[in-house]
């Protein structure tokens, strides 16, 4: 579990899938309202106050993306919660103080996304893919002085899935930067195919 602030009243929290496996949790079960759910939602509060004196008390609006390759990625902004309102809350009059009030957003993301340090890394995992015949397309980003190729899974199936992440995963690490945050504040080096561009400019 990987816990980072966004800004005075914001957090990300990065869930890969063996944190869930940890406790017992599956992926889908973080669509339920389960005990196990709102332990590990608590345990991720503890975390935040211990490493970065977040303090949870209050209106919380929470939203998961669950992302192919990554795990989840957990975003908790604090004091964003219409009071008025009981759609997503989830607590009640008889809740104790530590049920939290919060608005849940749930989404999942069609997007496999790697980091990579070096540029060395971005084109050995290149050559690779190409020389696999898994892909030539893909994305090429740079944000906050790494690289991160990103992948949209959605045309594929879940061997070729897997395949692709088992590669990416040889040569770089999943992060926890979403998609919309790297087409806002990422630098777009390769528009599409970079694979195949890759490849051809970095022929060895």
């Amino acid at each position: 579990m990987k816990i980072e602030r966004l800004g005075q009243d914001k957090i990300r929290i990065f869930l890969t899938f063996d944190d869930l496996l940890e406790r017992g949790i599956q992926k889908d079960d973080m669509w339920r309202e389960i005990p196990k759910v709102h332990d590990l939602f608590s345990e991720m509060m503890d975390q935040a106050y211990s490493e970065l004196g977040f303090d949870a008390n209050g209106p919380l609006a929470v939203e998961v993306i669950a992302m192919p390759a990554q795990g989840m990625v957990v975003i908790v902004t604090r004091g964003k919660v219409n009071i008025s309102s009981d759609s997503g809350r989830l607590d009640d009059e008889d809740a104790d103080e530590d049920i939290y009030e919060m608005e849940v957003t749930l989404e999942s993301s069609d997007t496999i996304m790697y980091s990579f340090r070096d540029f060395e890394d971005v084109i050995s995992a290149a050559r690779q893919l190409k020389a696999s015949k898994l892909t030539e397309e893909g994305k090429l980003f740079s944000y906050h002085g790494r690289y991160i190729l990103t992948f949209d899974a959605a045309s594929s199936d879940a061997a070729a899935q897997n395949a692709l992440i088992a590669v990416l995963a040889e040569y770089g690490e999943a992060t926890s930067v979403t998609n919309a945050v790297l087409e806002e504040y990422g630098k777009v080096i390769m528009p599409s195919d970079a694979v195949k561009e890759l490849c051809s400019h970095f022929s060895s």
